[in-house]
């Protein structure tokens, strides 16, 4: 049994204790951290069985019981955790990204060499059904060569204008899980960035610094193309939707909703929108992310998405971000840190 200290009470912070209470069997959670922790959190998760509660994150890492810890803390607190946790030779999940500025990403990877702690990222869309299916696909060369892989990724609505202001942008907070995506299903590396966006949902995220609605067109080493686009608000729900297009085929996912019924009658023919948010579309990937992680640890095995993926992802958010700046390609050679 892995012994669990979560740091951090947050929205993701709730949904990992969640899923490995009612989901993961081989874990458990015995402690939880958040400097805002109050009543109403400290009694949910006491129902949840978590016997040790605190405002102090290294009470955790200092907690002999404690073999592994969840950083679900704000972004700006990732890596600064992950020193202090590999420090403290405890197992690591971070949540992503594990930083916006990519030398603090790599003073993460250089605190690792040598270690014996197993440190993951969580892009829990690796571990979801359909996005799963389709990486099978591509890589079982049912498609044959790749030639164009499309990504459409847009959320119900914006979130606060507070939270954006923190966020690190759209590219490093919510395109972040496309591109590792690009990286997960096409299984190569992405060489240049080019990005466009405008605000189309709300002005005060323009008024705050940042964009709501973005397409990205990437080139990958074989010279495949894959194109991403996002928008802050679709009205239907959650869309979440892929196709791999290459030389014998093409693999293509559509959103999950909650039934497949499909009703014709004499108004037309309607059938059910997509799940809301990631919590009903995500929920199973989350738990599946961590049962890789505790195998990983328990087994003594490579972790399945590593500090490399946290690095990537963010290299290539940093490369769209300056390409929507400077209004041209990007390569990822000329990003320096």
């Amino acid at each position: 049994m892995l012994n669990i200290g979560i740091i951090g009470a947050g929205r993701i912070g709730k949904v990992h204790l969640q899923s490995v209470t009612r989901y993961v069997t081989d874990a458990k959670v015995i402690a939880l951290a958040d400097p805002f922790m109050n009543a109403e959190t400290e009694e949910w998760a006491r129902s949840l069985g978590v016997g040790k509660l605190t405002r102090d994150y290294k009470e955790i890492l200092s907690d002999p019981e404690v073999d592994a810890v969840f950083i679900c803390s704000s972004t700006d607190t990732h890596s600064a955790i992950s020193l202090e946790a590999i420090a403290a030779g405890k197992h690591i999940f971070c949540e992503k990204p594990v930083d916006h500025d990519l030398g603090k990403i790599k003073a993460v990877m250089q605190a690792l060499e040598g270690s014996n702690v197993k440190y993951q990222v969580g892009f829990n869309r690796r571990f979801d059904h359909n996005f799963a299916a389709a990486r099978e696909a591509v890589a079982n060369g049912r498609i044959g060569e790749l030639a164009v892989l499309k990504i459409t990724s847009r959320d119900p609505g914006a979130p606060p204008v507070d939270y954006i202001k923190v966020s690190g942008g759209i590219f490093l907070d919510m395109t972040i899980h496309d591109f590792d995506m690009v990286r997960f299903i096409s299984g190569e590396e992405v060489t240049e960035v080019y990005a466009a966006g405008g605000v189309t949902v709300d002005p005060a995220i323009g008024e705050a610094g940042d964009i709501d609605t973005a397409v990205v067109t990437l080139r990958l080493e074989s010279g495949a193309l894959a194109v991403i686009d996002n928008c802050r608000r679709a009205s239907y729900g959650y869309d979440q939707r892929l196709e791999a297009f290459g030389s014998k085929g093409q693999v293509a996912i559509s959103n999950d909703t909650a039934s497949s019924a499909v009703v014709s009658d004499a108004s037309g023919v309607t059938a059910e929108k997509p799940l809301y948010f990631f919590l009903e579309r995500y929920m199973q990937a989350y738990a599946a992310e961590v049962e890789a992680f505790v195998a990983a640890v328990r087994d003594d095995t490579p972790v399945p998405v590593g500090i490399d993926a946290g690095l990537q992802s963010v290299l290539i958010g940093v490369a769209a971000k300056k390409s929507l700046e400077l209004g041209r390609p990007v390569k990822l050679s000329e990003i320096e840190f």
